[in-house]
């Protein structure tokens, strides 16, 4: 059974002070309305991930929302600036953006305000805002997800073309390609094919490629 008033008082901001008011307010109501009552408002979810980030970490900031998310039926795999369920804002190369939880998997989907074609770029942005997660696309938008990958090395590919990068083979059929210089990376990828994803790691670009 669902103790309302426990996820009112973890997520909803309400006090141990709110219990009498909180019962009175939920009486009558079915499973989403109480959701929906004790959910706090897209402002104070954005305050307190921000205040996670900056005190504590993005991990921090992340399992916040995630948790959140679960708890309170926030999981869509349609979110959108008409914000018929709170997210958490990006302003990403001056854009505004947006990201939810998409399943219980911690998988989430990046949003824009106005259509936008995602470049390299935005996903090596987002890697470093978030360097826990693994950025990728898939059906034609932007992803994020914890991904767990060995960083045993196999074998060291050696690429002529690769002045400030490495290239390397790793346990599980990965190949990294990691560097300083973001658009080498990105050019040393292309003759590579496979799912892509994008992260950053010791102030280097990184794109690991899977099934190489």
């Amino acid at each position: 059974m669902t103790d309302y008033l426990d996820l009112a008082l973890t997520y909803g901001g309400f006090t141990s002070l709110d219990k009498v008011y909180l019962k009175h307010q939920l009486e009558g109501l079915n499973h989403d309305q109480k959701l929906a009552f004790i959910t706090p408002p897209p402002s104070v979810i954005n305050a307190y991930f921000a205040e996670l980030y900056q005190k504590q970490s993005p991990q921090a900031a992340t399992d916040y929302y995630f948790d959140l998310s679960k708890s309170l039926n926030l999981l869509t795999s349609t979110p959108s600036f008409a914000e018929i369920k709170p997210f958490v804002r990006l302003n990403l190369s001056g854009k505004s953006y947006g990201f939810a939880y998409v399943n219980d998997q911690e998988e989430a989907l990046v949003f824009s305000e106005k259509e936008e074609a995602p470049d390299e770029g935005l996903f090596f942005e987002l890697a470093q805002i978030f360097p826990q997660y693994k950025i990728f696309a898939a059906d034609q938008t932007i992803r994020m997800q914890p991904l767990p990958i060995s960083e045993t090395v196999l074998e060291q590919i050696d690429r002529e073309e690769a002045l400030l990068s490495n290239v390397q083979l790793l346990e599980g059929g990965w190949l990294k390609i990691s560097g300083f210089n973001q658009e080498e990376v990105c050019q040393l990828a292309q003759a590579y094919q496979g799912q892509i994803y994008y992260a950053f790691e010791q102030r280097q670009a990184v794109i690991y490629i899977k099934n190489v």
